[in-house]
């Protein structure tokens, strides 16, 4: 009954695929195998717990414990509903004690009550993964700023920029708030995210990861040494101009003679048309609720520009060649960046930076959608040509390269928050989730994974119920 609930709630039904071992046909392999791969696939693990343990295999565990120490072991959302019974089989009522040290459950009598739990549950979900915001990110109020985070100077600038570009009907003079109420960036006191991005005081106060890292490398791949390594903060047109500078500063160049006339020609390895569109595509578009930031990686055979986010709906990497229609992923930032003359808001960008990069002798650009979105430009072939046969074997190599150096950083980053979460609870033992998300800065979900970690590592444990218990550090590293 829940599966036909999930597959045609009007809402539940756009967002949730439910997997149930009982729909699965006939197959040629063990049912140990379908499930724990279908856990492993899963976003989130949901369990209904009754009165019976149920088959044991040769070990006397059962399927459904198999399944939730698999979710458990894979860090998934685990959701878990018990039902109230007079009698239960001990190994069941001891799965249910091993759950309830672990997680939050929640008991239900009948299948009205645990549509309604599922349902809360879910929706939260969504809330938390911001699958259910009314509004854009870049639309929505910040929930820590005000009118007096934004820097007047920064918006009498972009006055005087957006008059002379695409005649913008106020001057200098006009009452800053009028214009960011005009720009619909702000409502009384309060201001939008895009607010922040455009015209912050501290931009990376409010959204730490809108900076850009910028990196550059002697060879083909991600590696150290590392010559150059930059991370700017600002607002979107500062992070712009400082990442443009950074790439265009550290390429070659070729001066032209003075025999024909008195100026001389300076031709750089991009160009910085195509360098900047795709930056600024990468700042204009990105998924700013992601934990990533936009990274400018210079190669010795190309530069690429990551950022976080995906395609939206009805765009492919393909149209992105040609003239597409614009749909920006952030509309409320993206109209003062075309006011500004940043960009064009027409689909026209990814088609120039092709254009720019093809007139110019350059290799055709790369689109790749991913996990993150990617552009590649790539440098002239004369400046490689020198390292033959160990040029091919590098390029096959650097990807994977790229993948692991990311994942270690991931790892550093999660070594980071597990220990500001042992600093708080050594602070305070009796600190809550959701003060632990005010003060790192991690998510709800962020804050549970390690938790969860740290249990299963030993170092921390809790004592007493969920409310009115305290965390007990059992060992430090």
């Amino acid at each position: 009954m829940l599966f036909e609930y999930l597959t045609t709630d009007a809402l539940l039904g756009k967002f949730f695929e439910p997997f149930i071992f009982e729909n699965v046909p006939a197959l040629n392999t063990t049912p140990a195998t379908v499930f724990l791969n279908e856990v492993a696939n899963c976003d989130i693990y949901l369990g209904i717990f009754g009165e019976k343990y149920g088959y044991e295999d040769a070990d006397g565990i059962s399927p459904t414990e198999r399944e939730y120490d698999c979710a458990s072991e894979l860090y998934k959302t685990r959701l878990i509903y018990i039902k109230n019974v007079q009698i239960r089989d001990e190994k069941e009522t001891l799965l249910i004690e091993k759950v309830e040290k672990e997680l939050v459950r929640k008991a239900f009598v009948d299948i009205n009550e645990l549509k309604t739990a599922v349902y809360s549950s879910l929706v939260r979900y969504l809330e938390e993964q911001e699958l259910l915001r009314l509004l854009p990110f870049d639309a929505t109020l910040n929930n820590y700023a005000t009118i007096h985070d934004i820097d007047e100077r920064k918006v009498i600038e972009f006055i005087r920029v957006a008059r002379i570009k695409r005649s913008f009907p106020f001057d200098e003079s006009a009452d800053f708030k009028m214009v960011l109420s005009h720009l619909n960036l702000i409502n009384g006191e309060r201001v939008t995210n895009a607010a922040i991005l455009l015209f912050g005081k501290d931009t990376q106060k409010f959204m730490l990861t809108s900076a850009i890292k910028c990196c550059q490398f002697y060879g083909y791949k991600v590696e150290k040494p590392i010559p150059s390594y930059h991370i700017y903060y600002g607002d979107v047109f500062q992070l712009i101009d400082q990442a443009v500078s950074f790439v265009m500063s550290r390429v070659d160049a070729k001066v032209g003679a003075r025999d024909k006339k008195v100026s001389v020609d300076i031709d750089l390895e991009f160009p910085q048309e195509a360098v900047k569109e795709a930056i600024v595509n990468a700042v204009c578009h990105r998924d700013y609720t992601s934990n990533a930031s936009v990274q400018v990686m210079l190669f010795r055979d190309r530069l690429e520009i990551w950022n976080p986010g995906k395609l939206p709906y009805g765009l492919t990497v393909e149209m992105l060649r040609g003239h597409h229609k614009s749909i920006p992923a952030n509309p409320l930032l993206a109209r003062p960046m075309y006011l500004f003359g940043s960009i064009e808001q027409i689909g026209t960008g990814t088609e120039m930076i092709v254009e720019k990069c093809l007139n110019f002798g350059l290799k055709k650009p790369v689109f790749v959608q991913d996990v993150d979105f990617s552009v590649t430009l790539y440098r002239p072939d004369s400046e490689i040509s020198d390292k033959g046969e160990k040029q091919d074997t590098e390029k096959i190599i650097y990807e994977n390269d790229i993948v692991k150096s990311r994942e270690k950083s991931r790892e550093k980053s999660r070594e980071k928050s597990r220990e500001k979460i042992l600093n708080l609870i050594k602070d305070n033992t009796f600190i809550t989730q959701n003060e632990m998300v005010e003060l790192t800065g991690l998510s709800i979900k962020g804050i549970e994974k390690n938790i969860r970690l740290l249990k299963k590592e030993g170092l921390l444990d809790r004592i007493g119920p969920d409310k009115g218990g305290y965390w007990k550090i059992i060992a430090t590293k």
